[in-house]
């Protein structure tokens, strides 16, 4: 399982788990996404740049960052949580330096939104992840 994880767990992080559960083999990856300080809801300009490409995040609610979801994954991709994300020996860790979408005019989302994608199919590619029929 991959975590992918941000402040609110209401927009980078949302993106990137849905991106990579359309995309990945689901006998080989699975991700969930997670926020050090969960908001109440997915961004509205997430939720809209998201549908613009057929994914709907509109049942999606942010969660936690805990430390046990931490253990269960074999990779922890953060984005702009820093220090506030748990440390978990041995569990490999990226960071992705990504602006935040929330409240930004929707070409700027959009521009986030293709950047976690070209980042997610660029990660299941390097390990070897993706769906035959995505390839």
């Amino acid at each position: 399982m991959i975590v992918f994880a941000c402040i609110h767990n209401a927009g980078r992080s949302q993106m990137a788990a849905a991106f990579f559960n359309q995309l990945a083999d689901p006998s080989r990856a699975h991700a969930v996404s997670a926020g050090t300080q969960p908001g109440e809801r997915v961004h509205p300009e997430v939720l809209a740049t998201m549908a613009e490409v057929g994914i709907d995040l509109s049942t999606a609610r942010p969660q936690r960052l805990t430390e046990d979801l931490a253990r269960q994954a074999t990779l922890l991709v953060t984005m702009g949580c820093g220090e506030a994300c748990p440390y978990v020996p041995g569990l490999a860790r990226d960071d992705w330096p990504l602006p935040d979408p929330k409240g930004k005019p929707l070409p700027e989302v959009r521009a986030i939104r293709d950047e976690v994608r070209r980042r997610v199919e660029a990660l299941l590619r390097a390990r070897e992840w993706m769906a035959t029929d995505r390839a």
